[in-house]
């Protein structure tokens, strides 16, 4: 029986047990895929993380990311809580920015402040929704087609396609049918009143994959910031909230740097250990 080192980090919040929770394996090379995906269904939760050396040139690590049900080429929550487990074991960025190795290619990862970001990756599919799949989703969302301003994909490896409401409370409103959504991996987005704490509240749900609800989620605050800002919807910098229907709290800061948008937010270790299998 072989034995690795393991944490479990709370991500988007600097407050214990109120952000998004992720299993990071340390020095995972030696688990099979097999034991990856037992693990991560095991753990239960969103993601559970394998960090690996690198294989591409210039990655500080290579980054390897289960859902309950699948593997993801890349995911924000991970992408962060990763990084942290990383620097807080003793791992050192060759250069000024963390680089990280996943399936959508290399991330850089910076620091700002309390804070970690990343950079988000380009969208592998940006289009608006068809006829039949607005339909399936105002099925989904149990909403009146009228009741969404729009649907577009905004797909940079998970797959999500993003829906706008009219404002936070109808976001938070929102009582899924998750049958109706089928494989369709949804965010839902709404804007909170002018002079608010931040500025939209975020849900994600992703049933086909084991996660009905996400409690916070990096790549689709990526995906949105990057359709909502590029369309002048949404400040170039802003803080969004998500999780409170399940009693998180939950707080993803976007700002646009030049070319780059970076998603970040805090994070904080709540289990040190290890796992033997």
């Amino acid at each position: 029986m072989r034995t690795w080192r393991y944490a479990q980090v709370d991500v988007f919040t600097a407050q214990p047990l109120r952000g998004n929770a992720l299993a990071v394996v340390h020095d995972a090379a030696g688990l099979s895929d097999a034991q990856m995906q037992d693990f991560a269904r095991w753990t239960n939760l969103s993601e559970t993380t394998f960090l690996l050396p690198p294989t591409q040139a210039g990655a500080d690590y290579r980054l390897r990311i289960f859902t309950p049900g699948g593997e993801l080429p890349f995911a924000g929550h991970p992408t962060l809580g990763s990084c942290h487990a990383w620097l807080e074991a003793g791992g050192a960025p060759r250069g000024e920015v963390v680089v990280q190795e996943c399936g959508v290619g290399l991330v850089r990862v910076r620091r700002d402040g309390a804070r970690l970001a990343f950079a988000a990756p380009p969208l592998r599919r940006h289009e608006p929704a068809d006829a039949a799949t607005r339909e399936q989703l105002a099925r989904s969302l149990r909403v009146a087609p009228s009741a969404m301003l729009d649907a577009q994909w905004i797909d940079n490896g998970p797959g999500w396609i993003g829906v706008r409401l009219a404002d936070a409370a109808a976001v938070l409103a929102v009582e899924p049918d998750f049958a109706a959504m089928d494989a369709l991996k949804v965010g839902v987005i709404g804007a909170w009143p002018a002079g608010s704490e931040c500025a939209f509240e975020v849900r994600a749900f992703v049933p086909t994959m084991g996660v009905p609800e996400d409690p916070v989620t990096g790549s689709l605050n990526a995906g949105f910031a990057q359709w909502l800002v590029g369309a002048g919807l949404a400040p170039p910098q802003y803080v969004a909230a998500q999780g409170a229907r399940l009693g998180r709290a939950g707080r993803v800061h976007v700002q646009q740097r030049g070319e780059d948008l970076w998603i970040g937010g805090e994070s904080v270790t709540c289990i040190e250990g290890s796992l033997r299998l």
